[in-house]
């Protein structure tokens, strides 16, 4: 190939990929006239978890929702820093938020008296009397998260498992249905206070 035909033909293919670059998907999301005035162009980049992975078996049954105060939300928090720690992932967040939501709705509970299961305390409300800790490690959110998560890594398969089964592997409760109707929101949250 000659050297003025092998100049046009690289030039046509740069001006096609720097065409491409332009008018490719961004155009597809652009106004044309924002383009050609030279007018910048912003590019929205995916800063929340992907939901299919959040709720990789869809939701099971009739979703329930409560409104979060301060504290709750801090523990949401602790529990997401506490995962990242662990070097898990977003379902995992999603499997210990629902967890902590049906044992305690996200509160760290100590000792309720006449009320309490046992000697169940924390926000996943573990019992000292079966080995998940003391009281003052079962009453810290992050500690208690971890001793949770510990125990999720020792299901084999749980990231294939419905949540309620995962948890239920863990938790051993009395009632491992329950665990099911808070997928969406630990979804919810999860998805908002990953990245924050």
């Amino acid at each position: 190939m000659n050297t003025m035909l092998r100049k046009s033909v690289l030039g046509i293919a740069g001006l096609a990929f720097a065409g491409g670059m332009v008018a490719g998907p961004v155009a597809a999301h652009v106004d044309g006239g924002a383009l050609a005035a030279g007018k910048p162009v912003g590019v929205v980049q995916a800063d929340k978890p992907d939901n299919s992975k959040l709720i990789p078996h869809g939701v099971q049954g009739e979703q329930s929702r409560i409104e979060l105060t301060d504290e709750q939300t801090e523990n949401v928090k602790a529990i997401i820093a506490a995962t990242k720690k662990a070097g898990m992932d977003e379902r995992a967040a999603v499997v210990s938020i629902a967890t902590a939501l049906q044992e305690s709705k996200l509160e760290n509970l100590g000792h309720l008296g006449d009320r309490n299961d046992h000697d169940s305390q924390g926000l996943f409300q573990q019992r000292p009397s079966s080995g998940w800790g003391t009281v003052e490690q079962i009453t810290d959110p992050q500690y208690s998260t971890t001793a949770f998560l510990k125990g999720l890594k020792q299901v084999d398969g749980w990231q294939e498992m419905p949540l309620t089964e995962a948890a239920q592997t863990v938790q051993v409760s009395a009632h491992p249905f329950l665990y099911a109707q808070w997928e969406q929101q630990a979804a919810d949250l999860v998805a908002e206070h990953w990245n924050s």
